[in-house]
């Protein structure tokens, strides 16, 4: 799902580093102290998680998580996905650092809306949490895949083909991360409840003990 250098027009290149910097800025902002620990776990889980391509024809899949991640980080995701997309960029050349606004900004944005979703319609019962964890891990992915698909058809008509196979191919992908994070949230659930409990609003102190 990375896009690489020389894909995209500059224009949507420049455009993708203005909204992801305005975005990330915003997530930081809400990211306290306290909760770094917590970033850098799940910004892990993605960096592993992501790297891990299969192929598919001109393009490839891979698990991307922003439902788990919007989930657990609430508005401190969006920052969580562009560290972890910086680090493979510079570590393993996954992704293009003249496109990694771009790439931020398609796996991020799905991240934050599904953890608002999530943390919305959550409910207070395990099923339930589980039920719209499930849909808010499958909802980021296909979110993921339509941009993705869009970003690529801004590349000319050369990518169109390529744009259709990517949407296609992410299909199996939208089942396994539904069915992942439903798991994942009832597990975390039951064990550590408060891992799902990020904030969606700007932090105004320290949190309470």
């Amino acid at each position: 799902m990375h896009i690489s250098d020389g894909v995209l027009p500059i224009s949507i290149t420049v455009g993708g580093y203005v909204a992801s910097a305005a975005l990330a800025s915003f997530s930081a902002a809400r990211t306290r102290s306290v909760d770094l620990p917590k970033v850098a776990v799940v910004t892990s889980a993605f960096f592993v998680a992501s790297l891990i391509h299969v192929p598919f024809g001109p393009t490839s899949v891979h698990l991307i998580l922003p439902g788990l991640v919007g989930a657990m980080l609430g508005t401190s995701a969006f920052l969580s996905i562009g560290l972890g997309l910086l680090l493979q960029s510079l570590l393993f050349q996954f992704g293009g650092i003249t496109a990694l606004g771009a790439n931020t900004l398609m796996m991020g944005l799905p991240a934050l809306l599904c953890g608002w979703f999530f943390q919305t319609f959550k409910g207070n019962t395990r099923t339930c949490q589980m039920t719209i964890g499930g849909l808010s891990g499958a909802l980021g992915t296909a979110l993921a895949a339509v941009i993705l698909a869009l970003l690529l058809a801004t590349g000319g008509e050369d990518f169109f083909g390529v744009a259709k196979i990517a949407l296609v191919a992410h299909v199996p992908v939208i089942l396994i991360e539904g069915a992942l994070t439903a798991f994942t949230v009832g597990f975390l659930g039951r064990v550590k409840p408060e891992l799902l409990q990020p904030a969606f609003v700007k932090p105004s102190g320290p949190p309470h003990a």
